[in-house]
């Protein structure tokens, strides 16, 4: 145990047996969160599918209705007047083959890459670049679409796109230490709703297996899996 748990746990600020509401995790990851830099408040949910069988895949989108507290970075790939809906919709960078050109010349200072369907081709053609860093545009993450100025304002809102790592895990970002409690709850609500929604008719048994709580340098919180979650 570190030094630092050692002193949350003796303190009582925090209890590594107890399972949380979600109201309660809020307040407490709050407390937990004490470094000097302003901490990225995360969600881990363990899920009961198995990953490897795609008729079990977990994957969609999710706008928090108070943002992750991150600003991304958003660059669009499109064509005619979707350039100018892009911009008009808050786009950092938006273009048809001179974003593709720049991005085949090594740049990558964007956080989120959207193109329309029409678009997709020729940016294909840049599949050894993009999917590695998880950068191309997919239609499950609502990254490929002609309603791209919707798309690009919702990213900038705080749109998350969510889905599972190897071992049934999604990690998604829900805010940063200086939100208050009820805007991390409400964040939480609103990811673990979409989750919930996203259940694939394969899984079977206890869907939500865990869920934890914890910020960038704060211990894990464990929340109640079988908690109600009600917008």
């Amino acid at each position: 145990m570190s030094k630092r748990l050692a002193i949350l746990e003796k303190e009582k600020v925090y209890d590594r047996a107890k399972r949380y509401s979600i109201a309660e995790a809020a307040a407490t990851v709050k407390k937990t969160a004490t470094a000097k830099f302003d901490e990225t408040i995360e969600l881990h949910v363990k899920l009961g599918v198995d990953a490897k069988q795609s008729d079990q895949n977990v994957r969609g989108t999710v706008v928090l209705p108070h943002g992750t507290g991150q600003t991304k970075r958003v660059a669009v790939v499109a064509k005619g007047e979707k350039i100018k809906e892009a911009e008009a919709a808050g786009a950092d960078w938006a273009g048809d083959a001179d974003v593709i050109d720049k991005i085949s010349k090594g740049w990558l200072e964007f956080d989120v890459l959207v193109a329309t369907p029409d678009a997709m081709k020729d940016l294909s053609k840049l599949g050894k670049v993009l999917g590695p860093k998880g950068l191309m545009p997919n239609p499950k993450a609502g990254t490929v679409t002609f309603e791209i100025g919707q798309a690009v304002k919702e990213l900038k809102a705080g749109r998350i796109e969510f889905k599972l790592d190897p071992t049934a895990i999604t990690h998604v970002v829900v805010g940063k230490a200086s939100f208050t409690p009820e805007k991390i709850s409400d964040n939480v609500k609103a990811f673990l709703h979409a989750l919930q929604l996203a259940k694939p008719a394969a899984a079977k048994g206890h869907y939500m297996q865990s869920v934890t709580m914890s910020s960038t340098m704060g211990p894990g919180i464990k929340l109640d899996p079988s908690q109600k979650f009600d917008l």
